[in-house]
């Protein structure tokens, strides 16, 4: 993939900065080559890349944006941007100045090579089937690169890298009418992979699976994984602390900080300087940072993009993020729980009766905006008395954030990456609805 010249870039500032009273531009450019075992097979290895540039200016008080990845037309993308701004709302911030960062060089030669993560799949293949032969491997590695460039006519020019490993290991047993997936995932942005971490946990969860339990509707303790805590819980605080909903008043904690309404060993915060997402400045050129939204139950803060912010009459937090070449909006890097004191075994051992949630179906169906959840489990087990005794099916868990928050039993002693941007340990909560289904 050819990479946009920096003269061209600037050529568009150029041209724009004539017409337009502000300006800034976004270059994207992403790499991707996945790797796919599929039935204890290699399937296929590809790269695919693209890149583009998304343009916003403020022109006669307006903003304006357009976004291209034909980047020989550069005329036509700054026409478009002005004919936008001419039917778009008045412009209520100011684009960001005077900063200038560039990621060190070294970031380039980090992440594994294609070679490596082949023999790394068929060694975990092979792994897997000395425990059942039975087991269908599917694993999906994902190498990712993505530059970031972002200008501005006020003296802002900052470069970022990000590159990773997206790690997926899924394994399929059939056992009479009965069709068991477990899978295990890991993201790493430089050698070596820790195949061990990886193998120990699939392996560790077929053993609990291997029998069948049941439990009844009622309610029960629950214990939720870093996993199931990233898809149930997490992305209901990212949605209720979103500068997006309190800014419309839509958010249940618009007016609410300052007030404790959680217990006091939950502290939720984000830190944008760890882990393979980690940057340094949003997508709008403003410099991230460290920041609290919840500490010891009471809520601190929110986060924000530039928009949000002004329309609320705050200011960004560094949290203006991109889907591809879209505009800016709210959004997270590495949202983090603090961790508890238990370990995962001592959690599981004060559990008389209650289930374990690792995996659910889909994102659920619930009110978000009300902190609810009502999800599917995928993949769950049954506590009696301290002990896992079984693989549960047909069963469903609901909750609310904020009920569940204030009846918690205890936080995991070990945060693990989630995904590529979530750092949660394992949570139990005291009393939360498990309704269940005869199949």
């Amino acid at each position: 993939m050819s990479i946009m010249s920096e003269s061209t870039l600037e050529q568009i500032l150029k041209l724009a900065t004539q017409k337009a009273e502000a300006v800034e531009i976004y270059y994207l450019s992403t790499q991707e080559t996945p790797i796919k075992f599929e039935n204890n097979r290699l399937k296929y290895l590809q790269t695919k890349a693209q890149q583009g540039v998304a343009l916003r200016l403020i022109y006669q008080g307006r903003l304006g944006f357009a976004s291209s990845t034909d980047l020989t037309r550069i005329e036509d993308l700054v026409a478009a941007a002005i004919q936008t701004a001419k039917v778009s709302e008045i412009a209520q911030f100011q684009f960001a100045s005077s900063y200038n960062f560039n990621y060190p060089k070294k970031l380039e030669c980090n992440l594994p090579q294609v070679n490596e993560l082949i023999t790394s799949g068929q060694e975990i293949i092979e792994r897997i089937h000395n425990y059942n032969p039975d087991i269908l491997v599917n694993i999906d590695f994902n190498i990712q690169r993505k530059k970031i460039k972002i200008l501005t006519n006020t003296d802002v020019f900052a470069q970022r890298l990000n590159q990773l490993v997206n790690v997926n290991i899924s394994g399929n047993l059939v056992r009479n009418e009965d069709f068991l997936q477990i899978s295990t995932s890991d993201v790493i942005s430089e050698l070596p992979l820790d195949i061990n971490k990886l193998l120990e946990k699939l392996i560790q969860k077929y053993r609990w699976a291997k029998n069948s339990a049941k439990i009844t509707t009622g309610n029960f303790p629950v214990f939720f994984t870093p996993t199931a805590v990233g898809k149930a819980i997490a992305r209901l605080f990212k949605t209720v602390l979103s500068g997006q909903f309190v800014a419309q008043k839509a958010s249940p904690l618009t007016h609410k900080v300052g007030e404790t309404m959680f217990d006091p060993r939950f502290t939720l915060f984000e830190d944008p300087n760890i882990g393979p997402d980690a940057c340094s400045f949003d997508d709008e050129g403003i410099p991230t940072m460290v920041k609290t939204f919840i500490e010891a139950g009471t809520l601190k803060s929110f986060y924000w993009d530039q928009q949000c912010a002004a329309r609320a009459g705050c200011k960004s937090t560094g949290n203006g993020f991109r889907d591809g070449l879209s505009q800016p909006t709210p959004s997270l890097v590495n949202l983090s729980i603090s961790p508890g004191k238990a370990s995962e075994k001592e959690l599981i051992s004060n559990i008389k009766e209650g289930l374990i949630v690792d995996r659910v179906l889909g994102g659920g169906q619930s009110n978000q905006l009300a902190g609810e959840f009502s999800v599917n489990l995928d993949l769950g087990y049954k506590v009696e008395k301290g002990e896992i005794t079984g693989r549960v099916k047909n069963t469903m868990v609901a909750g609310n954030i904020f009920e569940g928050f204030q009846n918690l039993v205890d936080i995991g002693n070990f945060p693990e990456l989630v995904g590529n941007s979530y750092y949660l340990p394992c949570i139990v909560f005291q009393n939360l609805g498990v309704a269940t289904r005869e199949a």
